[in-house]
């Protein structure tokens, strides 16, 4: 049985002596450290004393019992693990006890190798809590408005109308370039709203294509086509009491408009080949790059969709317009992926921070986030200089490509690039941990091109 290195703390509680003393002994050789209990009365004050991991806790005891003793001690907020321990006869109000809170119970008498594997167990569910926690916390910070990087005036307005709208069911267009954000918005509005412990469900309606989009969003019945073995359900139904995130919406098909805004309308959906709708309560957020307003005039969506979308609209300017932000942005990803690549306190040479800030970046926060991956990737010291900023970035302020220095027993051009190349590729699949999505982004390259390349430089 593996040792308890962590020094868990255990309250003991039972009239017994002999009992107490003998799980005393037996915990203590595991690393836990055990006090001890005579009845529950007592066992509630010296909970309310010291923070205990765990309580293993007789039924019947004087005073207070088994039942009153789970009822109190979650009553004073106690975060302690609570074990039962029952004797013949008892099983039933152990189980009475498992249902007001208690995570477990052993029938006495019991093995040792008993209570330590049910103690495992109990510390492997209290890790899983633990890391539960701390994804719902990441969760909180990542679409909080802290994460949403601007200090310029237009992005204190969005942050003003994201806390305007977040409670209200009102469905919201998000307009921007690609690259600008427009998910984060999205997000930021869900995860500060009364619906945030309900589903977020994000869908790129240009993702998807058009034969399958209808079945995606609303569901399906078995039997529906010819590939629908079973019954399915959409993307509405599964954010039901959330919200659903409808990106690039202006690329949803004609057909798929007009159920779309039966949904909004209705407040119901009906899955493709069913005979029936069912009601949904879905906050309907969604985004576009396209000019919405022009494809109305043209013909290309849907004139009574567009204003049942637009009833709040908020507009992501792009990054070339709120230059100021761009320091601040790059000190957020130098953070970020100074942690990831174990270059913490790295930094822009003035040289390369002037650059960025004079580049358009036609791919807006996105570009600027991957250029900052990839010159943490190519730097060797903890600053990003001019030679680690992308090629064409560095052409957009009249500087050429630095040379690149050939090996010494190499007086081949063919060679010595491809030396470089087969070098460049194994560096940055080593900081990404072999992630070759991630590499290909980072080489800008496509992911083909890439797989290509390891087989032909036998890069496993």
């Amino acid at each position: 049985m593996k040792k308890n290195d962590e020094g868990k703390r255990i309250l003991v509680v039972d009239d017994e002596a002999n009992l107490r003393h003998m799980l005393q002994v037996v915990l203590r050789k595991q690393g836990y450290l055990v006090d001890e209990s005579v009845d529950g009365s007592d066992a509630l004050r010296m909970a309310e004393q010291t923070a205990y991991d765990f309580i293993l806790c007789d039924i019947r005891m004087p005073n207070v019992d088994g039942p009153e003793f789970i009822r109190r001690s979650m009553a004073s907020g106690s975060e302690a693990t609570i074990i039962m321990m029952s004797a013949y006869g008892t099983v039933d109000t152990a189980i009475e006890c498992m249902k007001l809170g208690a995570y477990d119970y052993l029938s006495k008498p019991f093995k040792n190798d008993e209570i330590l594997l049910v103690l495992r167990k109990a510390e492997e569910r209290e890790r899983l809590k633990q890391e539960n926690r701390q994804l719902r916390a990441e969760v909180g910070r990542e679409y909080s408005f802290s994460n949403i990087i601007g200090k310029t005036p237009r992005m204190r307005d969005i942050f003003s109308l994201i806390t305007k709208v977040c409670d209200f069911k009102t469905t919201v267009l998000i307009l921007g370039e690609s690259g600008t954000g427009k998910e984060l918005i999205a997000r930021a509005i869900h995860h500060n709203s009364n619906r945030k412990k309900s589903p977020f469900v994000a869908l790129n309606c240009g993702a998807i294509p058009e034969t399958l989009l209808e079945s995606e969003l609303f569901g399906h019945v078995k039997g529906a086509f010819t590939d629908a073995v079973s019954d399915k359900a959409g993307l509405f139904v599964q954010a039901n009491g959330g919200t659903l995130f409808l990106d690039e919406i202006g690329e949803m098909p004609p057909f798929l408009q007009v159920k779309l805004l039966r949904v909004l309308q209705e407040g119901e959906v009906r899955p493709v080949g069913a005979g029936s709708s069912r009601t949904v309560d879905v906050r309907v957020v969604s985004a576009t790059s396209r000019d919405l307003a022009r494809d109305v005039a043209e013909g290309r969506f849907r004139e009574d969709l567009f204003y049942r979308l637009n009833v709040f609209s908020i507009t992501v300017p792009p990054l070339r317009e709120r230059a100021e932000d761009i320091p601040i942005l790059a000190g957020h990803f130098l953070e970020k992926y100074g942690e990831r690549f174990g270059k913490t306190g790295a930094s822009l040479s003035p040289e390369a921070l002037k650059v960025c800030m004079d580049y358009r970046w036609p791919g807006n926060v996105r570009e600027l986030e991957n250029c900052i991956e990839r010159g943490m990737v190519l730097c060797e010291r903890d600053v990003i200089g001019m030679e680690c900023l992308p090629e064409n970035i560095r052409q957009s302020a009249g500087i050429s490509s630095p040379a690149v220095p050939a090996p010494d027993d190499c007086l081949s051009l063919k060679q010595a690039a491809e030396r470089l190349e087969r070098d460049l590729i194994r560096r940055v699949l080593d900081k990404t941990g072999g992630n070759r999505t991630h590499a290909a982004r980072i080489l800008e390259i496509s992911h083909r091109a890439l797989l290509y390349k390891l087989k032909e430089y036998g890069i496993e």
